[in-house]
């Protein structure tokens, strides 16, 4: 990441800031503008950056496919899981999860997901066992949250458990100072 801008230089401050902290963290910003590097810098400059960094594109995945991808799964939870699958959640052990596009995440994969930050465990899809989730999550949209949640199409609670720490990422256009 580069720019040497004042509102880069405040991003900048607020990513080291963010990066010693377990809270959760919401990148905001256009497509573009480089959340998946702020991210990466978070984890980087954090006490987690010799752990897994894991990453989902939630907006690739269909609801099912989704809850597969991000809890696992056990042999014969469903048609054509012919075997155990492991999770982000298990893969990222106590690194730092990064769910890109969550605001692509359906309703009822929210629920899931406010509940393992609730408790700290998730279950795999087709198992009772409660495994634990030691993981910071990092979560970053290009959309506007609080607009979705007053069309009732994102949960306010799940947002405020994601919202802890917000970072705002500027698109080019308004730090004109950093095109070289």
């Amino acid at each position: 990441m580069v720019g040497r801008s004042a509102v880069m230089q405040e991003l900048f401050e607020l990513v080291e800031k963010a990066a010693q902290s377990d809270a959760a963290v919401i990148i905001f910003g256009e497509s573009g503008t480089g959340k998946e590097l702020v991210a990466q810098a978070i984890h980087r400059l954090g006490p987690r950056r010799a752990k897994p960094y894991v990453q989902i594109n939630c907006a690739a995945f269909n609801e099912s496919l989704l809850e597969s991808e991000v809890f696992g799964h056990v042999r014969g939870a469903f048609t054509g899981a012919h075997r155990h699958r492991v999770g982000r959640f298990e893969e990222v052990r106590d690194g730092d999860l990064f769910l890109d596009e969550v605001g692509d995440i359906p309703m009822p994969t929210q629920v899931k997901l406010l509940r393992v930050l609730e408790t700290r465990e998730f279950e795999r899809v087709g198992d009772n066992q409660p495994l634990p989730m030691e993981a910071r999550v990092i979560s970053a949209t290009n959309q506007d949250l609080e607009a979705l949640i007053a069309e009732g199409k994102f949960r306010q609670d799940f947002f405020f458990r994601i919202n802890v720490i917000p970072v705002r990422v500027p698109p080019l256009r308004d730090r004109r100072e950093d095109i070289p």
